[in-house]
């Protein structure tokens, strides 16, 4: 099990440098499928079911705007994932679920230069989301 583990981490590197490597697009898709019918097809906060909420859904193309011009890329990976709790979601991200437990890691690079491990398709979500910022 851990032979398997240490070996898609190396693929997970090999494949790309860093999870800023990877294309938007794919993230996009996974935004499509995963976060628009809350967060709305351009990410605005209007999707289908944002009206049945309890509180607003963020536009979340304001996300650096509402952090000093800077993608706070930890915070944002942890409110997707459910490590930090969101209120308004009721703990993990109601969607996501089991979707974001991969063994396929790679390091997203954050705004201190540091990096943080994390599943591909989280990673492909975020840099879909910074990609955004400012439309």
């Amino acid at each position: 099990m851990r032979l398997r583990y240490v070996t898609a981490v190396l693929l997970a590197w090999a494949a790309a440098a860093s999870a800023q490597d990877l294309d938007p697009e794919a993230g996009r898709a996974l935004f499509m499928d995963h976060c628009m019918q809350c967060h709305g097809a351009d990410a605005r906060g209007d999707g289908p079911m944002s009206g049945l909420l309890a509180v607003s859904t963020p536009d979340l193309t304001t996300i650096s705007a509402r952090n000093g011009g800077v993608f706070p890329t930890a915070e944002v990976a942890k409110q997707i994932d459910g490590r930090a709790r969101v209120l308004a979601h009721g703990g993990d991200m109601p969607i996501f679920g089991p979707f974001l437990d991969t063994a396929l890691q790679v390091p997203l690079r954050l705004p201190s230069g540091q990096t943080m491990m994390t599943g591909v398709p989280l990673a492909q979500v975020m840099i879909y989301l910074e990609s955004i910022q400012g439309l």
